[in-house]
């Protein structure tokens, strides 16, 4: 062997400590590699039929191949059989039907084997590096992050941690945001997905995760457990809406996490393009929550209008209007997704209107009915009877259990409403009845404390 040969063989060994070092990569499954390779390569040229052997010498590296034929009286297959007496020019003590591995010289079969064995060699390091790097990432799915803008691929960032690249896709970026390289990014191990094409670490700055993290990476009451965020709803960079508990009935969940003189909070909105962000305390009572749910704004009642499909309807003081819905509807979308409950906000102007025309309307309806006159209408309004059809359903009990009605006027009232109906089949049918379903309502306590 040639001192060239040497120093080449020695610097093969040397590339195998190193990657079994650094990758992990066995020394024998890359010999395996290489011989694989070597034993491929030689094939090409002595025929697919040829039996061919392959080996690296471990202390060395010197690489050797064969040619295994057996030794037959007759050669019939030249590519697989060998003469006596030739087999014993390689073999002295060779035999009939004994197998001989005659060397063949492999320099050029070499260069291609290492070319070949290099290629799977490098498959095999990213695939390792890929393993490497989603078990150490995988579990850190809900961590915060830094990293530096490695380049910029149309709307999507993608990210340098360190010992990764990430992607910040435009959908998780905060929309008032822009990004340069180099420039330093925060944000959240969103998930980490490994597929066929490779590895790919998804961060976000617009999920509701990523403003939770914030929020016990700068609250040690939450690190600590003490107080809990139940939920998080986001406009990215403009309103967010944080629902939180206290697990201490000595700690007060809001102010903890506003911090003195908002010092907390602060650094949060800061980190988020200034985004406003409303702490609501967690409240078990659903109507409460709902009129909580609508932070800044005033809410001065909650009204049921159906409890299966969680429809509600808010009331607030005719200048809580504008900030109660919100811009482009902001607020009132983001309450509803805190709350799960569908919601439609009205001022107080507005519900007296509609009131008062609800009440003109049965006024005109109810003032038909022989027997009933201004006060005996206004009697049944009061008392939620808005429609004919609705007063026909009454009892005579019922109505004369009202003032200003007795006996004779009762049964007056309801033969006429009865009349009125079968006169007119459809009355109450082309348009929902104007009789007021039966609803919960609750008055928002905090207007009242603020009086």
């Amino acid at each position: 062997m040639t001192n060239k040969e040497q120093k080449t063989k020695s610097e093969l060994l040397l590339a195998l400590e190193q990657l079994e070092r650094e990758k992990n990569i066995k020394r024998d499954d890359v010999f395996k590699t290489i011989t694989d390779s070597l034993v491929s390569a030689l094939r090409k040229y002595f025929g697919k039929t040829a039996q061919i052997m392959a080996g690296i010498d471990p202390e060395t590296g010197e690489m050797a191949g064969f040619l295994v034929k057996k030794v037959s009286e007759t050669v019939v297959t030249p590519e697989l059989e060998i003469t006596l007496a030739d087999a014993q020019k390689t073999q002295p003590d060779a035999k009939i039907g004994d197998d001989v591995h005659i060397p063949v010289p492999i320099q050029d079969f070499s260069r291609i084997a290492a070319q070949t064995a290099k290629q799977v060699l490098i498959q095999k390091i990213r695939e390792i590096e890929k393993v490497r790097i989603f078990d150490e990432y995988k579990p850190r799915e809900g961590e915060i992050v830094t990293g530096l803008v490695h380049h910029v691929a149309g709307r999507d960032i993608f990210v340098d941690l360190g010992k990764a690249e990430a992607i910040l896709p435009f959908s998780e970026q905060i929309r008032r945001e822009h990004y340069s390289v180099n420039q330093r990014v925060r944000a959240i191990i969103h998930r980490v997905d490994k597929e066929n094409k490779g590895l790919q670490i998804v961060l976000s700055r617009a999920s509701g995760g990523f403003l939770k993290a914030l929020f016990e990476a700068e609250v040690p009451e939450i690190a600590e457990k003490v107080i809990e965020i139940v939920d998080v709803v986001r406009d990215p960079g403009f309103r967010a809406k944080v629902l939180v508990r206290s697990n201490s009935p000595k700690v007060d969940p809001v102010g903890a996490c506003v911090g003195i003189r908002g010092s907390r909070i602060r650094v949060i909105m800061s980190e988020l393009a200034n985004e406003k962000i409303d702490l609501i305390p967690f409240i078990d009572d659903t109507l409460t929550m709902i009129a909580k749910a609508f932070s800044p704004a005033t809410v001065s009642s909650v009204k049921v209008l159906d409890k299966e499909a969680k429809r509600a309807q808010v009331i607030v003081p005719d200048d809580q209007l504008a900030m109660a819905i919100g811009r482009e509807g902001q607020n009132i979308r983001l309450a509803s997704r805190l709350t799960g409950w569908e919601i439609e906000v009205k001022s107080e102007g507005q519900r007296n209107e509609e009131n008062k025309q609800t009440t003109e309307s049965a006024m005109r309806d109810l003032l038909k009915i022989d027997g009933v006159g201004s006060k005996v209408a206004e009697t049944l309004i009061t008392m939620n009877v808005l429609d004919i059809r609705t007063l026909s359903g009454l009892t005579e009990e019922e109505l004369c259990s009202l003032e200003g009605i007795g006996e004779k006027t009762a049964q007056k009232i309801l033969a006429g409403a009865k009349k009125f109906i079968e006169e007119n089949p459809n009355y109450g049918q082309e348009a929902a009845p104007q009789s007021a379903p039966a609803t919960e309502e609750v008055k928002n306590d905090s207007q009242e404390e603020g009086k």
